[in-house]
This record gives C-alpha cells, sequence and structure tokens, in this order.
C-alpha cells in the first residue's frame, strides 16, 4: 500500500453501519469529502465494496470492504481558489480556537453557534476559517475530520496534511477515537450510571433535520452517560460516552429517558429550558478526544467550557473540579454468565424453529399422501 497522498484506504464496515447508503457512510466519517466528488469517484469504479463497483444509493453491509481513493489526488487539491480571503480579525479569531497542535493535528474548541461546515443560508463556519491554520509556505489547508453540531461546543480534530486525514478519518470510522461530552440536563436520572440502548432514525416528514427512537427501522444506538453532580431534582450535571456515532444520538437519548439537555428545544421542547437567569442556550460540550496518532503518536486533549454553560455551572453551584472522570475506553463487558445465558436462549430458539420447520414437513408430506 503506497503512503502519503497517494495512499488508497481499505475500511471494514462497522456494526454500526450496518444497512446504511454507501452516501451516508462517507458523510458519516468523510464529513470534508464533497457528494460531487464522492459520486464521481463511484462513478468511475475508484469506490469498490468487496472488490465490486457499487452506486451511491446502495446499502452495505457489516463487514464489507470498502476501497476509498487518496485522500487528495491532483486534480482534487484544494485551492483558495472560490473562497472569499479570509480578514485579518478572521484570521486572528481562528488561531485563538487552537488549543493543540503537533506534527499530525490541529485540534481547536468550536464555540457554540458556529457551524462546522456550509450549508444553505450559512456562510460563516469552521470550514470556513481554514485558511488561517495553514502553516506559513504550505499550500496543505488543514481537513475536517468529524463535526459537531452548530450549538454544540467543543473539541474538533482537523488533519494537517491527506495522510494524516485518511489515517484519523479510519480511527473515527472504526470507533477508536474515544469522545467525552458534558452536559447539564433537566431532572436527576434515577440510575447515576447507566446505559442508553435505544435503535434511531430520521424521522418522518422533518427532511432528515430531526431523530427519533425507532425500535423497528432504526440504527443500535449505544451511549453511557454518569452523573457528576446534582442540583436537587432540577437539574444534573452529567458526562457523555457515544459508542456510536449517531446524528443527534446524545440529544435524542437523554430526551428519551427524560432528561432533556438544557437548551435543547428541539428534542426536549419547552420542557428543556430552566426558569431564572439559567442560559436558554444549548448545554452540551464535547469536552475531551482521545485518539492515537500516526507514527505511534498519542492525543488526548481537553476544552474549556463556554462562557454560558460555565455561568450556568456556578449558579447552579456545580464544582468543574469535580469532572474529568476516570476515561472509560469502551463499553462494559457483558459478564460471562449473561453471555452464556444469551448463547443458551439463542440455542434454544434456533432448535425450537427448526422443530416447527420438520413439523412443517412432516403436515406436507401426509398432506400429499
Amino acid at each position: 500500500m503506497k503512503q502519503g497522498s497517494e495512499e488508497v484506504r481499505v475500511f471494514t464496515v462497522q456494526a454500526d453501519d450496518n444497512g446504511i447508503r454507501l452516501d451516508r457512510w462517507f458523510k458519516r466519517h468523510m464529513p470534508d469529502i464533497p457528494f460531487g466528488l464522492v459520486s464521481r469517484w463511484v462513478r468511475t469504479g475508484q469506490v469498490r465494496v468487496d472488490g465490486g463497483r457499487a452506486k451511491v444509493g446502495d446499502h452495505i453491509a457489516e463487514g464489507q470492504e470498502l476501497r476509498v481513493p487518496p485522500a487528495e489526488a491532483p486534480s482534487d487539491t484544494p485551492t483558495r481558489r472560490g473562497r472569499e480571503p479570509l480578514s485579518p480579525e478572521e484570521e486572528a479569531y481562528a488561531q485563538t480556537l487552537v488549543i493543540h497542535k503537533d506534527a499530525h493535528a490541529i485540534l481547536v474548541n468550536k464555540p457554540p453557534g458556529l457551524a462546522t461546515q456550509g450549508g444553505t443560508k450559512t456562510t460563516r463556519h469552521l470550514d470556513g476559517m481554514l485558511d488561517a491554520l495553514m502553516e506559513e509556505g504550505s499550500e496543505q489547508r488543514p481537513k475536517l475530520v468529524h463535526r459537531l453540531d452548530k450549538d454544540t461546543s467543543g473539541v474538533v480534530l482537523l488533519a494537517r496534511t491527506p495522510g494524516s486525514a485518511a489515517y484519523f478519518s479510519k480511527h473515527f470510522a472504526t470507533r477508536k477515537a474515544r469522545k467525552i461530552y458534558w452536559a447539564l440536563v433537566i431532572g436527576v436520572p434515577d440510575i447515576a450510571d447507566g446505559i442508553i440502548e435505544l435503535p434511531l432514525a430520521k424521522q418522518p416528514g422533518t427532511g432528515g433535520e430531526k431523530m427519533h427512537v425507532d425500535e423497528e427501522n432504526g440504527q443500535p444506538s449505544k451511549t453511557r452517560y454518569r452523573v457528576i453532580e446534582r442540583a436537587g431534582n432540577r437539574a444534573a450535571w452529567v458526562e457523555l460516552q457515544p459508542y456510536t456515532g449517531r446524528t443527534h444520538q446524545l440529544r435524542v437519548h437523554m430526551a428519551a429517558i427524560g432528561h432533556p439537555i438544557v437548551g435543547d428545544g428541539k428534542y426536549g421542547s419547552k420542557e428543556a429550558f430552566l426558569t431564572g437567569s439559567i442560559s436558554r442556550k444549548m448545554h452540551l460540550h464535547a469536552r475531551r478526544l482521545k485518539i492515537g496518532g500516526p507514527q505511534g503518536s498519542k492525543i488526548d486533549v481537553t476544552a474549556e467550557l463556554p462562557e454560558h454553560f460555565a455561568e450556568s455551572m456556578e449558579q447552579l453551584g456545580f464544582d468543574q473540579a469535580l469532572g474529568d472522570l476516570p476515561f472509560d475506553d469502551g463499553p462494559p463487558e457483558t459478564p460471562p454468565e449473561i453471555k452464556k445465558q444469551k448463547a443458551r436462549q439463542h440455542a434454544k430458539q434456533i432448535r425450537k424453529e427448526r422443530r416447527g420447520e420438520r413439523r412443517q414437513r412432516g403436515s406436507s408430506r401426509n398432506a400429499r399422501k
């Protein structure tokens, strides 16, 4: 396999992505690659699924192998053409967002209200500021590797080179990147340390702008939450760890268990707001990102809270020193006795189905006689 910008990337479809469309996989795991480029790659056979050609609308399955072209080909090299030049004030502002730099990555603390990428009626966004983070004398523009919602603040990773973009994208795609979020939620969960496993799907009639719990057709989704502190029964400060990467997953999951994130009117309606002087902005913050870097390097970065979140913490009497709990590197292991019980139930179900099939065949033979 060639290295650097000529490296062809190979990914294995994970369980979280079983059944999704190919174009949706790119949008989820490689948001910096525009749909037009993905379509051209597919049309020209540069994207392969298990070695064969595919269409953007094809559904992919767990375990399949995706071959993706190099992160940056000469014809696709991004230039400054087509982007408005940044003002000195914009360049200075972009620099203030940086919280970590190394040879492979730049990490920024995205403020709430700033979109990660542009869209309809969105002209000011993080992606539009990346020219300000280019190394002096370099033509390589940093690349977005993942995204946060516009109203969610916190850590966002940018790759310095096409090679590191491919490396980090693969880590996010295979869930090797570990993320910690802080949130203020309405009320206090009865269980202080729990797992939410509720399948999610796009809510019909919303144009894909809103998600909901869908037990029949939703994609598997898992979140761990831990209550750090509580303000009586009024609100709680929680740590959230997404073990899957569904759209709006943390927001939907917390609302689904009756504790919407403070300020999240989209999923918590009017119940998502606290009375008094607590800000009506979203209180969801990507606090920490832990990920392995190229050549054995390690990245473990935390982002300070935005002003409105910090003020709400103070008003509710929460002590930030109690945060940053010991890192949990993955979903809790299922106890061996539970695994054995599930295996026995599965085997019993298979035997039952086979007995039913034998009875059916027997009935068919008797009917023919």
